[in-house]
């Protein structure tokens, strides 16, 4: 094992967010249809205009009685009442339920005025009736209570209550809320439109031919996929080539947005032409992050007019590139848009093998968390390699073994940052 030592010219993880974050604003309102507003900030508390149920109803289909009439009704004494009309849910009662009357009354429809009880088809003889029966007459079987099964006005939602409070993110339920209170629009924190960019005479997209010495650009699609999963706008600018036309053309087009992301062209060992560039068309900072893997990382502004916009240049290598996405992109894209910078769950789960850290950076491992009887398990994915995306594809966890330590051994515990929340944690 190779002996650690500290890095003088590198920044932590944590200095290296703090510089991005601090450049990173909540993005302005816009409103929006509720249709499209599913996992966005809301930036006002919503008020009830109405009562919810707006109007006393039936909570199911019966009868609408006065509950004294029924105090003896029975299986064996059917205490029977005059059928004054049937009422649908949309229409208006017609007729006051008075003493020994029923109105006949479907789920969701107002309920009468003087009735104080719905009795249950079930629990009735209409179940009971024929083709010779007399309809206009229907038996009890049960006393009913004052109250039963009635949905009381502004019993959900009354006049004047918050419906929805200001910063909440918007789930289906809170949006079926709005739309029964009848808001077609919410105003809400705007999805950042953030501009995907790559680097490299090698890269090729998928779909076309390939030649030797070349590879498929992956980057692009996972960090496209990584922004639209965090509920922003993804926008494919295409792969900028290792010549100045190429790259002022691909940063011209990505700079109508709210935050450029590029992968390569931020290591020392780069084309000093992508660096040159960007750093004439804005203000990049080039780190070296004490961290593995993802050490090289690029942070800046680019001029557009009379604003800038912040880019974050990651590095090439496809796991490299997602780890510094996760630890830098992610939060700076939800406080743009007005969330928490932190989401992902943090737990402390058993090593099944070992993580060796043999040059003082924070090691961020690739695992798999499993859980038995509330006992977690984390076992590496295999080659750690900053190229090798099949043990990213594979993790659904990233182990982190601190700076000061050397190795973490087989049986010892360690802290996972769970890339996937609905991992079952039982």
């Amino acid at each position: 094992m190779r002996q650690n030592h500290y890095h003088a010219d590198m920044i932590s993880v944590e200095e290296a967010r703090e510089k991005i974050l601090e450049n990173f604003f909540v993005l302005n309102s816009e409103s929006i249809s509720i249709l499209d507003s599913l996992g966005l900030v809301v930036t006002e508390d919503v008020i009830s205009p109405l009562n919810i149920p707006p109007f006393n109803n039936s909570a199911m289909d019966g009868y609408a009685v006065i509950a004294s009439d029924t105090e003896l009704a029975s299986d064996e004494h059917v205490v029977n009442l005059k059928i004054l009309e049937t009422i649908k849910a949309g229409s208006v009662p017609s007729l006051k339920v008075i003493k020994g009357s029923a109105s006949r009354i479907m789920t969701g429809a107002p309920i009468p005025e003087g009735a104080d009880s719905i009795i249950p088809f079930e629990d009735t003889t209409e179940l009971d009736w024929n083709i010779n029966s007399d309809k206009s007459f229907v038996g009890i079987k049960i006393p009913g209570d004052v109250g039963a099964n009635f949905r009381q006005l502004g019993k959900d939602l009354s006049v004047g209550e918050i419906v929805v409070e200001k910063f909440s993110t918007l789930t289906p339920s809170l949006i079926g809320l709005l739309a029964s209170v009848g808001f077609e629009k919410i105003n809400i924190i705007r999805k950042p439109v953030i501009s995907i960019l790559s680097t490299g005479d090698e890269l090729v997209e998928p779909g076309q031919s390939i030649q030797q010495g070349q590879i498929f650009d992956s980057n692009t699609y996972s960090i496209y996929s990584s922004v639209l999963q965090l509920g922003a706008i993804p926008k494919i600018i295409g792969i900028a080539r290792d010549n100045r036309g190429s790259v002022i053309d691909m940063i011209e087009k990505s700079l109508h947005s709210d935050f450029v992301i590029s992968s390569a062209g931020v290591s020392k060992g780069d084309y000093d032409v992508v660096k040159d560039v960007m750093g004439e068309m804005g203000n990049l900072n080039f780190w070296s992050v004490n961290m593995r893997p993802a050490k090289p990382l690029a942070f800046g502004k680019l001029k557009n007019d009379n604003s800038f916009v912040p880019i974050i240049g990651l590095p090439g290598n496809p796991v490299s590139s997602l780890v510094a996405f996760e630890q830098f992109c992610r939060p700076a894209i939800r406080k743009m848009m007005g969330k928490s910078i932190d989401d992902r769950k943090i737990i402390r789960a058993k090593l099944t093998d070992s993580i060796e850290n043999y040059d003082s950076r924070r090691v961020y491992a690739r695992v798999i968390v499993e859980s038995t009887n509330g006992i977690f398990t984390a076992t590496t994915t295999g080659d750690q390699g900053s190229n090798i995306l099949t043990s990213m594809a594979k993790a659904n966890g990233l182990a982190i073994c601190p700076e000061d330590i050397p190795e973490i051994l087989p049986g010892q515990e360690v802290d996972v940052i769970l890339l996937d929340n609905s991992i079952h944690l039982n």
